[in-house]
């Protein structure tokens, strides 16, 4: 990354844009199959920025941010599908056309529901670090879950494991992202359309983070990373300022979460189980924790990674005349490129510029 600098900074970033502006347009040659693969990693991208904000500005250790992911699918698609019409008589007089809120009621729901659940999160576990803080988050995620699996009854809420379907695709105002368009003569499939979407998220989300880090918020943060004690010596009300970083990252998570239900149409507890954390925490770290260009390059190759290698381990499973289960031996690839990674580059991929590697390299002091 040194050959980015201030001179040149803004060409790099022009091609960049220029790049993920055509990227799906040349995606599409080989199917939409590789365009919802694009789809998919940006979402990630979404969901790991966020949890960089608990896990890397703040050194919060969160292994149940997949809950606060849930939360935002969930609140989509009851708004936008008709399900409580059809299960609340009451809610469908209120609304006899179906429940169907638009984008700009859904998504600020979305968010706001995830942020107030990522604060009743911290509330209790302000005084836990580490592995405890690990341990509490880690029940969270499966509290959700369990509560979305088994909230069919008494009363119907989330329709429990068979989960909800038919909801309504993103519309903006005349433009359906759920059904192909015509633009200037081309026809743009819907999985392109996401695709633009989600980019512009995405770069709203970086804006963000990037302009968080350098405030004074995310130098509070940083400080109660290095030494909570200290910063709390130094008058930063560590309380607030964590409570913050779990409500700022959730809010990332119910954003992606609503997006991800629009995307499927379709959602159930079984797309936010635990691994689902546990990979978004692998995409931080494998990445380059808290480190915004090494987080965004950990969540794009991990997304990517286990569809690319099924063209990888459909030929071994040949090899071996069947006797490997390619799912299996997908995995276990997934797991070897993780453990070289994890050897070969420590700080991850992309790890962020070393603090004091000037007065590492300044020479000895006399007498010392």
């Amino acid at each position: 990354m040194d050959f980015i600098n201030k001179q040149n900074r803004n060409v790099v970033l022009a091609f960049a844009a220029i790049g993920l502006l055509i990227l799906p347009l040349l995606l599409q040659q080989g199917g939409n199959a590789w365009v919802r693969i694009a789809d998919a990693a940006l979402l990630y991208v979404l969901l790991a920025l966020g949890l960089n904000i608990v896990v890397g500005f703040a050194g919060l250790l969160d292994l149940g941010f997949v809950a606060f992911y849930a939360l935002g699918a969930y609140m989509f698609a009851l708004l936008a599908s008709p399900h409580l019409t059809e299960t609340f008589p009451a809610i469908a007089l209120m609304f006899p056309n179906g429940l169907h809120m638009p984008l700009w009621v859904v998504i600020p729901a979305a968010a706001a529901l995830a942020g107030l659940f990522g604060i009743l999160l911290g509330a209790p576990t302000l005084k836990l670090r580490g592995d405890y803080l690990a341990i509490v988050t880690l029940g969270f995620g499966e509290i959700i879950r369990v509560f979305m699996n088994n909230m069919d009854h008494p009363v119907n809420i989330t329709n429990g494991p068979k989960g909800l379907g038919q909801i309504d695709s993103i519309h903006f105002f005349d433009i359906s992202l759920g059904k192909a368009t015509n633009w200037f003569g081309m026809d743009i499939p819907s999985v392109t359309l996401y695709y633009y979407l989600f980019l512009t998220l995405v770069v709203i989300s970086i804006i963000i983070c990037h302009r968080l880090e350098v405030s004074r918020i995310g130098r509070a943060w940083m400080a109660i990373r290095e030494d909570e004690i200290a910063a709390k010596a130094m008058g930063i009300n560590t309380r607030n300022m964590k409570l913050l970083a779990f409500g700022m990252g959730a809010t990332f998570g119910g954003v992606s979460g609503a997006m991800f239900a629009a995307f499927q149409g379709f959602i159930s507890p079984e797309s936010f189980s635990l691994m689902e954390s546990v990979m978004i925490v692998a995409m931080v770290v494998l990445g380059g924790i808290g480190y915004l260009p090494g987080v965004i390059l950990g969540a794009v190759l991990l997304s990517a990674l286990p569809e690319v290698l099924r063209y990888v381990a459909g030929p071994l499973q040949s090899m071996t005349d069947g006797r490997l289960d390619s799912a299996i031996l997908r995995q276990l690839l997934i797991a070897l490129a993780m453990i070289v990674v994890m050897l070969m580059r420590p700080r991850g991929l992309l790890p962020a510029p070393e603090h004091g590697k000037s007065l590492k390299n300044a020479p000895a002091a006399k007498g010392a």
